[in-house]
Parts: structure tokens; C-alpha cells; sequence
């Protein structure tokens, strides 16, 4: 897959992030004029949310204090949930609506390695245009379970067809090495696949 490919697909999820976050935005502007007191409770939430990260990092205040910034911040929170619910609104009305919740439309994740990963959302866009460009358009035709080995002859011929196995035995080992290749697909250590024969043949 080209860079090209993958920076165009990363421009389209910064744009349904933006378009997400955008969203947000009206909703809550929206809501805050219906119900101020809603407004007025994010505002008080991120007040105190700063204040207990200035006293932990300064440490100017004994552990009381925090939690007491702390219990503030838990009850600010349950009155907000109280009247979003007796206003018919669901709690994550006022999140982001992300197409993938996974990532948050970013297409990377953190992996339990503190690591950078790719989301499995990107990765099916890329095979997906991958799969578009292979002009593999019937698999419902054509597929493991349709696959005849029978239309392969079962004859040891090693002067015809230079093995000491049949065609019909030599394809089934192909197609189980296909097999195994795909349910591996995912796993870096895995040996890639390599199709080689004369000019022509499919």
C-alpha cells in the first residue's frame, strides 16, 4: 500500500474527527441554552479539575483537601447525569460521536505496550482498497469452499508433472498453505506467500 494511500485515508479521519468534535460543539451550545444550569456545571467541573491538578502538583495542599475537590467533582458530575437523564438525553450526549470508538476516528491506537498501533478500522480500509484493486469481485463463487480438488488429476506421473506427488495432493498442500497463511495474517513472524510459474498462467 503506497504512502499516498494511507495520507489520503489519515486526511479523511482527521476530517471526521474535526466533523465529530464540530458536532459536539453545536450540540452543547444548543443544549447550554436549554438548560444553563448544564453549562454552568462544565465550567464549575473544569475549575476544580485544574485546581486539583495545581495541588497535587505543587503539593500545597494536605490529602483532605484534594478529596474534598475530588467529591466536588463526583457530585458535580452525578447532578449533570441526573439532568441529562430527566431531560430525556442520553449520559454520552454530550460526547463526541466517533465512527469508531476505538481510536476516536484517529486510526492509531496504544497498545498494551504503550506502543503505537494501527486501529483495526484503518487496517480494513486499507484491505479493503486493496481488495478493490484486486479484481476479486465473485467470492462468493470463488472461495475455499467452492475450490474442486477433484478437478485435478490423483496420477503420480514424476516424468509429466515433475513431482513424486499428484496434482490433485500438491494443490490440496497449496490450498492449506493458503489456508494457513490467511489465519496468520495478522502475525508479523509469519512467512509471506510467493506465487511463481510461467508467463500465462493463472
Amino acid at each position: 500500500m503506497s504512502n499516498e494511500v494511507l495520507n489520503s485515508l489519515l486526511k479523511e479521519y482527521e476530517q471526521k474527527k474535526l466533523n465529530a468534535e464540530l458536532d459536539l460543539d453545536r450540540r452543547k451550545n444548543n443544549l447550554y441554552k436549554l438548560i444553563p444550569r448544564l453549562e454552568e456545571i462544565d465550567n464549575e467541573l473544569n475549575n476544580y479539575a485544574i485546581n486539583t491538578a495545581k495541588n497535587i502538583l505543587n503539593n500545597s495542599s494536605d490529602s483532605s483537601t484534594i478529596n474534598d475537590l475530588k467529591q466536588k467533582i463526583s457530585d458535580l458530575k452525578k447532578e449533570k447525569e441526573l439532568i441529562l437523564y430527566k431531560n430525556n438525553y442520553t449520559l454520552d450526549y454530550l460526547t463526541p460521536f466517533y465512527e469508531c470508538k476505538i481510536c476516536n476516528d484517529t486510526g492509531f491506537i496504544i497498545n498494551n505496550n504503550y506502543k503505537t498501533t494501527m486501529c483495526n478500522c484503518l487496517k480494513q480500509k486499507l484491505l479493503n482498497i486493496s481488495f478493490n484493486k484486486s479484481n476479486m469481485y465473485n467470492l462468493k463463487k470463488e472461495n475455499f469452499d467452492n475450490f474442486n480438488e477433484l478437478l485435478f488429476s490423483d496420477e503420480v506421473d514424476l516424468a509429466k508433472y515433475k513431482f513424486n506427488i499428484s496434482p490433485r495432493k500438491n494443490i490440496s498442500n497449496i490450498k492449506n498453505k493458503c489456508k494457513d497463511f490467511i489465519n496468520n495474517f495478522d502475525n508479523s513472524e509469519y512467512k509471506n506467500l510467493l506465487f511463481v510459474g510461467s508467463t500465462g498462467l493463472r
